[in-house]
């Protein structure tokens, strides 16, 4: 072999090792992103479920929010952790979902924002129960479709999705069953199980054999204001009022964020996530990048993502800020809606008073 062939040789041995050591740091450094979806769109569905809300969107249902939004930093989730310290006595962590049922997990973590805000503002005597997510799942693909939901037959199928519409109908129309034992009914919801996720997925809310029994459990707790949210400003009056916002789209992202918490755009993602946060650009603090953005808490547990930075520093693990431009973006898929209070529905509240919302 000549020289030269030895110094070719060799120079692709080097750049082999570089390119090998990249793709080590890289594993490091990005973490492997699970593939856990489950939005299964259906317009047709969404245009039925408005239909039968007498105020559709949130621009109509809340016109005192609307009129009174400021532009105001604001962080829901520190709600959602101080209920769930006074609950469970111990911070609260983003969820992982098992199977495609991240619908239920954006609605069910609207609901603990939703009801987490009421009991911070002294308006519920205790600090809420983290919704059964199962429950969610498995009324949004059967009972909230208008299927039969004894139980008998497996009329939801096996194969995993949903949609926003769906669970804001089942919300709505049903309710909520908690994370708690219901040893009378021979449940005990307490931990999260994608096997169950599945069999209720096929069966509807409670499962083979139910009978409907929880299905009547769940029209104890209804969450009847639920909304579609279609625009920057009612997403925006909406997070500032205290109400959650689930979101459901193709949107992807990568996962890697910027110094402030920040992904860009990639891909494509079939899913449902929940907004817990808002940012705006000419609030921006000192070294803080301005920028008009909203927070997602998404239900791939913490692991997930990988942080160059977060804004504030207590941004929860899991959850990532996404530009203005990307939220509208998924706005415009026509299926999100934002969660109201339980009793006085979306009536504006001032949570900024007393600065309830600092740490």
């Amino acid at each position: 072999m000549s020289r030269s062939e030895k110094t070719s040789l060799g120079l692709i041995l080097a750049a082999a090792l570089c390119i090998a050591a990249l793709m080590v740091w890289l594993d490091r450094e990005l973490p492997q992103r699970p593939r856990s979806f489950g939005w299964t769109p259906n317009p047709a569905g969404v245009r039925e479920f408005l239909r039968e809300l007498d105020r559709p969107y949130f621009a109509q249902a809340a016109p005192e929010a609307m009129a009174r939004a400021e532009r105001v930093d604001t962080f829901l989730y520190r709600a959602m952790d101080r209920a769930h310290r006074a609950r469970y006595g111990k911070p609260f962590v983003a969820w992982k979902q098992g199977i495609g049922d991240c619908v239920s997990f954006g609605a069910a973590a609207a609901v603990f924002c939703s009801e987490s805000i009421t009991w911070d503002l002294g308006q519920l005597p205790e600090p809420p129960l983290i919704p059964s997510t199962e429950a969610i799942y498995g009324g949004s693909r059967v009972e909230a479709r208008g299927r039969d939901g004894s139980g008998e037959r497996p009329v939801g199928g096996w194969s995993d999705g949903s949609y926003g519409g769906a669970a804001a109908r089942w919300l709505r129309d049903w309710g909520v069953v908690y994370r708690q034992p219901f040893d009378a009914l021979g449940y005990d919801l307490t931990t999260y199980s994608a096997d169950r996720a599945k069999q209720w997925g096929a069966y509807g809310n409670g499962g083979q054999d139910d009978g409907g029994r929880l299905d009547t459990l769940a029209k104890k707790h209804p969450a009847r204001h639920v909304v579609a949210i279609r625009t920057w400003d009612e997403l925006t009056a909406a997070i500032t009022a205290g109400f959650p916002v689930t979101i459901a789209s193709n949107q992807g992202f990568r996962n890697r964020t910027d110094e402030s918490g920040v992904l860009e755009p990639s891909g494509t993602w079939m899913h449902q996530m929940c907004i817990v946060g808002i940012r705006f650009a000419d609030t921006a603090p000192a070294g803080v990048r301005a920028v008009d953005a909203a927070l997602i808490l998404n239900s791939w547990g913490t692991k997930w993502i990988a942080y160059s930075g977060k804004y504030p520093e207590d941004q929860p693990d899991g959850s990532f800020w996404a530009e203005r431009p990307v939220i509208e973006r998924i706005l415009r898929q026509d299926d999100s809606y934002a969660i109201g209070d339980i009793k006085t529905g979306f009536a504006w509240r001032d949570i900024h008073h007393g600065n309830w919302l600092e740490k």
